[in-house]
């Protein structure tokens, strides 16, 4: 029987981006084929529905080096810098066309929740199936395309830009999809191709760069209330991070702790009225997580996955075939786990929180523990993206990507239903 995709995501395939990466050149080649996904959704969605529908974005472009799925490494900073200029254009294009991705039930604009995952993949490139016949994973977070396109299903729509590069990606996934979804032509929706540009002589991000080989344990934190484009590259950056073991065994997993504060630390923030309770918040992290692991499932209908809960303070969730531990952890003071557990390899920071990975690193050292290592994510700034930025554009943008903005618009949203 065919998976039902009524509750299913759409995707948008996009080709590579242009190289070197440049912000504006990156609007020109994703700004059209993201508006017009973004706006083809946007009029389709019914917001009485439940939920706001997903829209995963799928950047197809060689970031993997290695010989073998369980040899990658992956250059961190080019994939961060991906992805925060990505986040960065769809939220001013959000922006320009009302669309609601606080999550929350609106009356007067529409929801929809983007989510960008890449894809290893070039142009022309074939791929090979294992003993099993399967395409294999690799040891990042990170699929090729064939297993991507394989165990990733179903979904609602596909876009794609009307380019030659776009057919020749859709063609691609079609492919390597075989047997495992059956798409109608009204599915497969071309949308307006975008310009890109590469100079010549230039190298793609997986043959230069600083290459990391993936660390067992890695750790952010943060509030994550009304999770919004700066949380999702905060936990995609971190979720880079991590090392992917072959399969799962006792003590050989790896390990993604995500410190979500805790509901009581929250009392003095603005507009507290309408913050999130902290199980909805964490429920919310593991279901943006499930799309970024690209578990393996025929059931790809942003649902959450299983949960546990070993103690009152943790919520757990597998994936990967139970490769990756993903542990919300409701955290009391600013440091959670990161001084009481000392097999904690890494941590992901903003610019706004990279004192408080030096306090923790600080409280470790005092304990004789070795300091995490700390990675920056890039700020999203919509100024990268247009000359023409004006105060009015930047306020819009702030509400895509501050959690207090987005509680007072809610905020005043309700007050003025009453």
């Amino acid at each position: 029987m065919a998976p039902s995709t009524s509750n299913a995501p759409s995707l948008l395939l996009l080709p590579a981006p242009p190289f070197p990466l440049d912000p504006r050149s990156l609007s020109a080649a994703y700004r059209a084929p993201l508006t017009a996904a973004l706006k083809r959704l946007s009029s389709n969605t019914n917001n009485n529905d439940g939920g706001n529908h997903v829209l995963v974005i799928a950047i197809a472009c060689p970031i993997l080096t290695g010989p073998s799925p369980r040899s990658k490494s992956l250059n961190w900073k080019a994939a961060q810098s991906l992805l925060a200029r990505t986040y960065t254009l769809i939220s001013v294009i959000c922006t320009e066309l009302s669309i609601n991705t606080s999550g929350e039930p609106s009356t007067s604009s529409t929801g929809l929740d983007p989510r960008v995952v890449l894809i290893d993949h070039e142009r022309r490139r074939t791929y090979h199936r294992n003993y099993d016949g399967e395409y294999e994973a690799n040891c990042t977070p990170v699929l090729d395309l064939a297993a991507f396109a394989s165990t990733v299903y179903p979904w609602k729509t596909v876009f794609h830009p009307s380019a030659e590069s776009g057919y020749e990606l859709l063609n691609a996934f079609l492919d390597y999809s075989q047997g495992k979804q059956t798409f109608l032509q009204s599915q497969l929706v071309a949308v307006e191709g975008g310009i890109t540009m590469s100079l010549s002589g230039e190298t793609s991000p997986s043959t230069q760069g600083d290459f990391i080989k993936g660390h067992n344990t890695v750790c952010l934190g943060g509030t994550f209330d009304h999770l919004h484009p700066g949380h999702k590259l905060l936990l995609h950056a971190t979720a880079l991070l991590m090392k992917i073991p072959e399969r799962p065994s006792p003590g050989n997993q790896a390990v993604l702790i995500v410190g979500i504060s805790g509901d009581e630390l929250l009392t003095n923030k603005k507009y507290a009225a309408v913050l999130q309770p902290w199980a909805v918040r964490a429920n919310n992290v593991l279901q943006f997580l499930s799309t970024i692991f690209n578990s393996a499932s025929s059931s790809n209908t942003n649902s959450l996955p299983p949960t546990s809960s070993p103690s009152q303070d943790e919520l757990h969730a597998m994936f990967r075939n139970g490769t990756v531990l993903v542990r919300c952890v409701n955290i009391h003071d600013p440091f959670g786990p990161t001084i009481t557990e000392e097999a904690i390899d890494a941590i992901v920071v903003s610019g706004e929180t990279r004192s408080g990975g030096q306090a923790i690193n600080d409280r470790r050292t005092e304990r004789g523990w070795r300091p995490l290592d700390v990675f920056e994510i890039d700020v999203l700034d919509p100024q990268d993206i247009s000359e023409e930025g004006n105060g009015a554009q930047s306020n819009g943008f702030a509400s895509k990507i501050s959690s207090t903005e987005i509680r007072q618009r809610i905020a005043q949203a309700r007050n003025g239903s009453q």
